[in-house]
This record gives C-alpha cells, structure tokens and sequence, in this order.
C-alpha cells in the first residue's frame, strides 16, 4: 500500500537544497571532520531535554554546543564513511525506502574509528525529491540523540556534509512487522508473537508519552515496528515525531500529517494532537494483529476497505471474534487472550479521545496476556518470552522453522506416494482378465453344486 502523506514542503530540488543549509541553525562547525569529537552523554535531567522546536526554526539563537549537550553518544560520520561501509551503496546492500528515502545495510568493522565496536548497521539516505527534508532529518538526532529506550530502534550516528543528510541505526535482522504480518510466502506469525509486538511497541510509545516533555510519535504503523532475531519490537522513523503539549495545553496544533488508515478522527479534522493520537494509531496495529488484515485496502469490497469501520463493531462481540481473527493462525491462540485483546483494540479505537487509556494503561492491559495457556495445541504454537533475546530462543525459533519446511517436504512426499499408489489401482482395474473370476462362496456353489463341500478321496 503506497502511504500518503501531507506535507509542507513542496519545493523544488535546488530550493530543498538551500533551505537544507544550516547555517543560521547550526553552525557549520557540525560538518564532520576528521577531528570531530565522538558526543558523549549528558548529565542533564529530563526537564533540560531540548525540543524540535528549539531549533526547527531559522535564526534559532541555540548552537551545536546546545545540541550536543543533550545527544547520547552519538557519532559523526563521514559521507566517505558510509560509502565504504555500504559498498557505495550498492544495490545488494538495499534494504527499502520510505517517504525519507533508501535504506541501506552496512559494517562496521574496528578500523572504521576508536571506539566503535564492529556490527551490521541501516544507513537512512535523504532523498532530496523525497517527501521530507530537514525538520524529519532534524526530528531523528534531535529525539533518538536523547531517548534510550528498549523499545526504540537505536540511532548510532549521523552524517551532514554538503548536501548529504544520512542517519546510521542499528540493524533490525528480522525487517519490519508489515513484511512479516502480511506477506503469504511464509509461515505466519503466532499468536503469542504477535502479543510481544504488541507489548513491545506499547511500551516504547508510553516512553515518550510519560516523558517530562511529552512526545507525540504521530505515525505509528507496522512499516514503522522493526524486528530483532528474536521478535523483539523497537519503534522507528521518528521524522513526523513533535513535542507534545505541556503545563495547562491541552493539545498542540499541527499540520495534518501521517499515513492513511492509521491517523486519529480528531486529528483528521481539527489538527489537533495529542498523546490521544497515538493510541488510536496503536488500535489500528493492534487490530491488524488480530485479523492479519491491512488497515486500508481498496481490493477489499465495500465498507471492508477501511479496517476499522468493518472490525471495531465486531470487536465487542467476543462470539463474533471468530470470524475476524487471521485465518492463518488455523485457531491456534488463547480465546480469553483474543477477547481481551479485542476488547483492548475496541477502546483505543473510539472516536471519543477521552474514552481512550493511556498507553501505560495499555501496557497492563497486554502483560497478563502473555501468560494466558488455554491455547490448542497445534503445528503453530511455540512460546516466545517477552523480553529475552538470548541465543536459546533464537535457535527454538529457527528450530520452528525448520521443522515446518520438513513437514511440508513429508506431506509432498506422501502426496506423491498415495497419488502413484491410486493410478496402479486404476491401472489394475483396466487390465482386461483371461477368465471370469467369482468371489463368493454363494457364487462358487451355484456353479459346482453340492461338490465344492464334499470330502476329498
């Protein structure tokens, strides 16, 4: 599904280009050099936390000491860095892209620079006819240079040299939850799987809610929810993310921006957001977790198009869940654990904002899910723990696959075996016969008498 954004920033190339420089935000001293020093944490309390806002304007009076004061051990990379690393961005190294632009695999290795432990990394490349510019670049130092938090995908480092804008993140083997949930080529994702995720990013998201300086994500979706080996859910792509309101404001009013599908009612209308917004994002991933279903497809007939209006109705309905629930799944989850969840996805979906919970709220409301047993026993079921990503559960979970692959591959065989079993029978059959032959022991008397009994001599 092509994700359709609102922006501001219709411009042309060259103009996109000039208001890139950053001359009258940051100095230009924040171009990497080879004696840039790597940032180092600060010591500042949450209330000190800079805001987008205190820089996502020209002629903001704070300096790129300002800045870096407040980043978590961030490095500055090279372009050339990042092309060495990337193999100059070479087609087999592409991961994706996004409304940012492409995403790219690297390595790091230890001779890279002091300091930096060799690993995989995802190298974010701004596209300058992209969709977004500076303030999304801006948004990711600024919020993922200060928040640390399990839940949140990690951000490295960054490179602004020229007219290059690129963010360095940790590598996320298992991809992003959309490719997983939805594709067909591949086992589906089980039940309890699919409550980790959801635990997961709920509690990333009440982070930033429950921060001294609230943050309001904005676009919460499942391209935006990246995976580790062992399923363990980090929010990403924090360039829509905006400080969220503070002291008496009950909301902060923005530009209408995000993905269809996902973005709250009131926020559609008024512009108005709120840490509200973000739950209802999180309704809507919720409830695709449940029916394994997109939240907006125009191939699907009638109101069934929109995720939402088809499924919420049904929600409250715990004997009509059946019906809902991703049929790849063949049954196998809790039935209490889907009621709960449905009734969760319900709430977090009204079109009411004050009827909503907060996401702290809804983080209780998941935890004890995870340990609901009432689930069938089937080829599916295999439990992943909530936040371990030790070696054992990464083998238990490769282990699943594999046996599934030779599962299949038996039942091929099998197939085979039973359908060369049948044509011989036909064949058989067919086979036109030199006399008559007869079965019975009625026919066989009637044939030779009394004889066929009598005592041989």
């Amino acid at each position: 599904m092509r994700e359709r954004k609102t922006t501001n920033f219709g411009m042309t190339k060259m103009a996109l280009k000039r208001y890139l420089s950053l001359k009258n935000i940051i100095p230009s001293c924040i171009k990497p050099q080879s004696s840039c020093p790597k940032v180092h944490a600060s010591k500042q309390s949450p209330s000190q936390r800079l805001s987008l806002n205190e820089f996502s304007h020209t002629g903001s009076p704070l300096s790129l000491t300002d800045l870096s004061n407040s980043l978590i051990s961030l490095h500055v990379f090279t372009f050339k860095e990042l092309e060495l690393i990337t193999h100059r961005f070479s087609k087999c190294n592409f991961l994706g892209e996004g409304g940012f632009g492409p995403v790219y695999k690297g390595f790091i290795d230890d001779n890279l620079r002091p300091g930096l432990k060799a690993r995989s990394v995802a190298v974010k490349v701004l596209d300058l006819d992209g969709t977004q510019g500076h303030r999304e670049w801006l948004a990711e130092v600024i919020f993922l240079g200060q928040l640390k938090h399990p839940h949140l995908v990690n951000l490295i480092g960054y490179c602004y040299e020229d007219e290059h804008r690129l963010l360095v993140y940790e590598y996320m083997e298992r991809g992003n939850l959309e490719d997983k949930l939805f594709k067909r080529d591949g086992p589906p994702l089980p039940w309890l799987t699919r409550l980790k995720i959801a635990l997961g990013t709920a509690k990333g998201l009440a982070f930033l809610h429950e921060e001294e300086k609230p943050v309001i994500y904005r676009d919460f979706k499942t391209s935006n929810i990246l995976l580790d080996m062992a399923y363990n859910a980090k929010v990403s792509d924090f360039g829509l993310a905006t400080d969220g309101p503070e002291g008496e404001k009950s909301h902060v009013t923005t530009a209408v921006m995000g993905t269809e599908g996902y973005a709250a009612p009131e926020y559609i209308t008024t512009g108005h957001l709120t840490t509200m917004s973000d739950v209802f994002s999180f309704g809507v991933v919720l409830l695709e977790l449940l029916t394994g279903l997109k939240s907006v497809d125009k191939s699907r007939p009638g109101r069934e198009k929109n995720l939402v209006e088809w499924a919420r109705p049904v929600l409250k309905d715990p004997y009509k869940l059946d019906a809902i629930m991703d049929p790849r799944l063949e049954g196998q989850y809790s039935t209490e654990g889907v009621k709960k969840a449905a009734a969760l996805a319900y709430q977090c979906l009204s079109n009411h904002p004050k009827s909503r919970l907060t996401m702290s709220n809804v983080v209780k409301a998941l935890e004890p899910l995870l340990d609901l047993t009432d689930i069938p026993a089937g080829p599916f079921v295999y439990r992943v723990p909530a936040d371990d990503n030790s070696e054992p559960v990464i083998r238990k979970i490769e282990q699943r696959e594999e046996e599934l692959q030779i599962v299949k591959k038996e039942e091929k065989k099998e197939k085979r075996r039973l359908a060369r079993r049948k044509i011989r029978r036909i064949r058989v059959r067919v086979k036109p016969s030199r006399s008559r032959v007869v079965y019975s022991d009625t026919d066989l008397y009637k044939a030779l008498g009394s004889s066929l009994y009598a005592p041989k001599h």
